[in-house]
């Protein structure tokens, strides 16, 4: 027996077996650390994206809800307050030089679109006192000039002297029957400008007794108004540009601040034409352009 084993031990070894056992222990012992970590890590990552798939589909909620929730745009719906009232009250003194631009008359098909083009071009907000039945026949144009930022204001219904100066409940039924056309014309129910330019304007005419007596009437339905102290000279007969021109010059001069009179009715293109001068000499005498709404808030 033992002479079995010495013979055994003495024979060569076979190494290349050794080495291939070798080879696939250590196979075995890498496979036994890494299938774990990567079992491990598998089931984060599926975690993970569990979790980015759910965020997915919650943005996606999000998105949709959005979408179908309507857009609140911001409705310029002027508030008359005590401070609004005052500020119209002394809207002539100011220590700053400062133009209101406003149009009376309109709106009409044919001078009204052209000034709110130049207003635009000049990013220039003005105040519109415009006739309910005017406003009846070209709603699109109110809604133009309310959703350009333009102050919308009352300018009673029918112009027509006798009837709306009949006494002082139809100057505010003509207020109101205008109001009522505006609100449709600008898809605004609670649209209420609160401010009126009386026909004619509130002084120097045969029916200042009946405006100063609806006054008061008007002030207690959250209604003042509006006169000017300058203008063009658009409603007296002015020819040219050049005479335009000229009579804003006149009735500027020595004012800080200035609501100027002009028309957008269907015979003022004039109006238009000198429009934009206007606006540049009013600029180069440094003044800026003041809008209603910053007024009556």
């Amino acid at each position: 027996m033992r002479i079995q084993l010495i013979e055994a031990y003495k024979q060569p070894k076979n190494y290349s077996v050794y080495v291939v056992i070798t080879i696939i222990i250590l196979i075995l012992i890498t496979l036994c650390v890494l299938i774990p970590i990567t079992i491990k890590n598998k089931g984060k990552t599926g975690k993970e994206q569990q979790k980015q798939e759910e965020n997915i589909v919650a943005t996606n909620t999000t998105n949709t809800i959005a979408e179908q929730m309507p857009v609140i745009e911001e409705k310029n719906l002027p508030v008359l307050t005590e401070e609004g009232i005052q500020n119209i009250s002394n809207i002539y003194h100011s220590e700053e030089k400062i133009a209101y631009l406003t149009f009376d008359d309109g709106p009409s098909e044919s001078v009204t679109p052209l000034i709110l083009d130049v207003l635009k071009n000049n990013n220039i907000k003005a105040t519109f006192f415009v006739l309910g039945s005017r406003v009846e026949l070209s709603p699109e144009l109110v809604k133009r000039a309310y959703e350009e930022g333009h102050y919308i204001a009352n300018h009673g219904y029918s112009h027509v002297y006798k009837q709306i100066y009949a006494s002082p409940e139809s100057i505010l039924a003509e207020y109101t029957q205008t109001n009522d056309a505006i609100r449709v014309a600008i898809g605004e129910p609670e649209y209420q400008s609160h401010l009126l330019r009386f026909p004619g304007g509130s002084r120097g005419s045969a029916y200042e007794d009946v405006i100063q007596q609806s006054i008061e009437l008007l002030k207690t339905n959250g209604i003042t108004y509006l006169d000017w102290n300058a203008l063009t000279g658009d409603s007296e007969g002015k020819k040219t540009k050049e005479a335009m021109l000229q009579r804003l010059q006149e009735t500027v001069e020595g004012k800080n601040s200035v609501v100027i009179l002009m028309h957008d009715a269907s015979d003022k293109i004039l109006t238009y034409e000198v429009l934009q001068d206007v606006i540049n000499y009013l600029t180069e005498q440094g003044y800026r352009f003041g809008n209603m709404y910053d007024l009556i808030k």
